[in-house]
């Protein structure tokens, strides 16, 4: 049973979605709470909704990000907390945090990395001009959006695609790829293999 705190800094759609896969599938997983860095973010409100627990954490309290990393990653260990989903969290989190949760900490981009890490990776990918896009689950490292890849799902690029509308097609695929990765690591399905992250087959028993 994973302990799983999802943070998250704005709508929530893919938390809301990971919520519900946990929910509806009845997957093996304790549902902490969501954590938010911005103190008006939509997705507290949702997770209120959903019945879930929600907590702002705010970085202006820290003045400098590796104490902020350093707390974050206390605060949710002394609430239990072994596994973090970030779901639109647009903080780049430091070693201090990941080494708290080592190969414990999910995250979903909206592209085929390793092309177009960072912010804005649907309009990087328009004005380079690519045919085919879509987004990623990964395992988050020290780099940026350098982790082992778990799950990637693709969508074409059209020549009428505006940064809206690419961003729209990519989402529907991260709300249906981000909670099965969430899945196989809560069912022990996962094994990094140096880059590559091997999925291994089910145990019936």
């Amino acid at each position: 049973m994973l302990n799983l705190a999802i943070l998250a800094s704005g709508r929530g759609s893919n938390m809301v979605a990971l919520i519900e896969a946990i929910r509806d599938r009845n997957l093996p997983v304790n549902l902490v709470m969501v954590v938010s860095d911005q103190s008006n973010a939509l997705c507290l409100q949702k997770a209120n909704e959903l019945n879930v627990p929600a907590y702002t954490f705010l970085p202006e309290h820290y003045p400098q990000r590796t104490q902020y990393d350093q707390a974050l990653a206390e605060f949710l260990k002394a609430k239990g907390v072994d596994t973090v989903c970030l779901a639109g969290f647009m903080r780049l989190l430091g070693s201090n945090f990941v080494k708290a949760f080592p190969e414990r900490i999910l995250n979903i981009h909206p592209s085929l990395l390793p092309a177009f890490p960072g912010l804005h990776a649907q309009k990087q990918a328009i004005e380079y001009g690519v045919k085919i896009s879509g987004c990623t689950v990964h395992f988050v490292d020290e780099g940026l959006d350098s982790g082992p890849i778990i799950m990637q799902k693709a969508v074409p690029v059209y020549d009428s695609d505006t940064v809206d509308s690419l961003s729209e097609r990519i989402l529907q695929k991260e709300h249906e790829i981000y909670p099965l990765a969430l899945e196989l690591l809560a069912k022990n399905r996962l094994k990094i293999d140096g880059r590559k992250v091997v999925i291994l087959e089910e145990n019936k028993d």
